[in-house]
């Protein structure tokens, strides 16, 4: 046989072997995918739902503590020099003990003493113009007295000034009205005029009297 159609007959098996690979191989494919095709419709048929509730994740472990380190000897420390200092001793206290204290007594105020009593009167008082009664007259009738018909008598104490004026008049006996009772001291104090008294020296001064009964009588017709 020569070389030319060995070479052909080599060439047409080595064809032959790929096409029947390639026929093996489609067959086996189309064996697998239909099996697994089976395989897997059968277990989805028989598969079953499970709810699985989630676990929490496990607690997380603490961290190892740390391994033992080699202690140091922390670096030596040289202690200050000592300063001596000369403290002084604290002074000494002397406890004086004071005397007692005598009571205050407040100091004793004498009273003052009593005024010089007045000098005595060796004078009384004088009208200066004779009988007090005369002072008065049926003019001085006050009209209120008139229209009521009032009469009766009067008598009053005189305050006589050392100027020989009268400067106080209370009427110690009333009439019984009050328009003749004043009528009795407004007239003394406008007219009467009286020497005035003295003391022990001769000196005028202030002195009282008692004025003599002033009778208000409704004049006749």
């Amino acid at each position: 046989m020569s070389y030319a159609q060995r070479k052909d007959i080599s060439g047409n098996r080595t064809v032959s072997i790929i096409l029947t690979v390639l026929v093996m191989s489609s067959l086996m494919y189309a064996i697998i995918t239909g099996l697994a095709y089976d395989v897997v419709k059968h277990a989805a048929e028989n598969l079953k739902v499970i709810d699985v509730e989630q676990q929490p994740p496990p607690p997380q472990q603490p961290p190892p503590p740390p391994k033992d380190m080699p202690k140091v000897p922390p670096p030596p420390v040289t202690p200050p020099p000592l300063v001596q200092v000369n403290t002084p001793p604290p002074p000494t206290i002397q406890t004086v003990t004071a005397p007692p204290t005598p009571p205050i007594i407040p100091p004793v105020v004498p009273a003052p003493p009593p005024p010089p009593p007045p000098p005595k009167k060796t004078v009384p008082p004088q009208s200066a113009r004779g009988d007090l009664r005369s002072l008065f007259s049926t003019d001085d009738y006050p009209a209120s007295a008139l229209a009521a018909e009032a009469q009766g008598t009067a008598q009053a104490e005189l305050t006589i000034g050392p100027d020989g004026r009268v400067v106080g008049c209370d009427i110690t006996t009333s009439t019984g009205n009050s328009a003749l009772d004043s009528a009795t001291c407004n007239i003394i104090r406008r007219r009467a005029k009286y020497v005035p008294a003295r003391d022990s020296n001769g000196n005028p001064t202030t002195a009282t009297i008692q004025t003599p009964p002033i009778t208000w009588q409704i004049p006749a017709e």
